[in-house]
């Protein structure tokens, strides 16, 4: 399998009223990809300028960014010619890799403008290096910039920032280098543009301390915490049965937060998270991963000052 680091640079409207009718939001104008086989060798490189066709005037912020003038641009081919090239380019076995989450859905946003055939049809499997860099190298929270990573890991500067092929060569740069540490290509990631269409398709994925489960869409949070396997607490590890210490509880509508202990694996944290989906439905990510007693701590005190907070309320209505 090979994988495809790929970077895009996007406009976007210059003013309101082309901003409220556009069909899309932001419009690619130029990809950049390297692609490194197996072993972490690169065996090819692609860059190509797009013409615009839906914003006829470079974004002011977005021009200053990456120094490309709508002059330069209309030299360029039709997105749709080359997309298509760069996904034959990309060939048949491969992971795209990315830093951060952003590219694969304006890719497949842009190519469902266009109607070209999409990408995935279920939320698809590639790797952000923006994480595989905090996983490797910090906490495996912070998401820090390209440019700090590339400074943090002493790669060479070479040319400016912020253009496609330039940010894919950094990219593969880091991505080589954070794939060396031990156990870090388990952690890939999914894009959700595309979300299970039924509950066979649903995601339930382990990884090394956590797992994560993506959901088919419902027609509302309730018809979601209603799910069996939205709210299940068994064990990621082991599949046991838990002792709730903490039911499901919400402190914003949004999020869901659960406690369990599983006799072989200690306590446990599930986290729910509650998110919009094109068609303005409901899908939920979920989370399990295994915590400490001060996070068990801290977690009862939210749901007991959530508590308190309630009762102030009805006493003062």
């Amino acid at each position: 399998m090979n994988y495809i680091i790929l970077d895009l640079e996007w406009n976007q409207a210059d003013d309101l009223k082309t901003k409220l009718e556009s069909e899309l939001m932001f419009e690619i104008i130029e990809i950049g990809a390297i692609k490194l086989n197996s072993e972490l060798q690169e065996i090819g490189r692609f860059h190509e300028l797009i013409k615009p066709q839906v914003f006829n005037r470079m974004n002011q912020v977005t021009g200053e960014l990456i120094h490309i003038s709508m002059k330069e641009l209309q030299n360029g081919r039709n997105f749709d010619e080359v997309v298509r090239d760069f996904l034959s380019w990309c060939g048949s076995d491969y992971i795209f890799c990315t830093w951060g989450s952003l590219d694969l859905t304006e890719l497949q946003k842009n190519m469902d403008y266009y109607r070209l055939p999409s990408l995935s049809h279920n939320p698809m499997r590639y790797y952000d290096v923006q994480k595989l860099f905090s996983i490797a190298y910090e906490d495996k929270k912070k998401r820090r910039t390209l440019q700090y990573a590339v400074e943090f890991l002493n790669i060479n500067e070479e040319v400016p920032f912020h253009r496609a092929d330039a940010d894919a060569v950094y990219t593969a740069e880091i991505f080589k280098k954070a794939a060396a540490v031990e156990g870090v290509l388990n952690n890939y990631s999914f894009d959700t543009y595309h979300l299970p269409q039924n509950k066979a398709e649903e995601i339930n994925a382990v990884f090394d301390d956590y797992a994560k489960y993506i959901s088919r869409e419902f027609i509302n949070k309730l018809s979601a915490m209603s799910d069996k396997d939205v709210v299940s607490t068994k064990c990621f590890l082991c599949g046991a049965k838990t002792r709730k210490k903490v039911p499901w509880f919400s402190n914003n509508g949004r999020n869901y937060y659960a406690v369990m202990v599983c006799p072989k694996h200690g306590n446990i944290k599930g986290k729910i998270r509650m998110k919009k989906s094109a068609q303005d439905r409901i899908y939920v990510v979920k989370t399990m991963k295994q915590i400490n007693t001060e996070v068990v701590e801290d977690i009862i005190a939210k749901r007991n000052q959530l508590r308190e907070g309630r009762r102030e309320r009805r006493h003062r209505s």
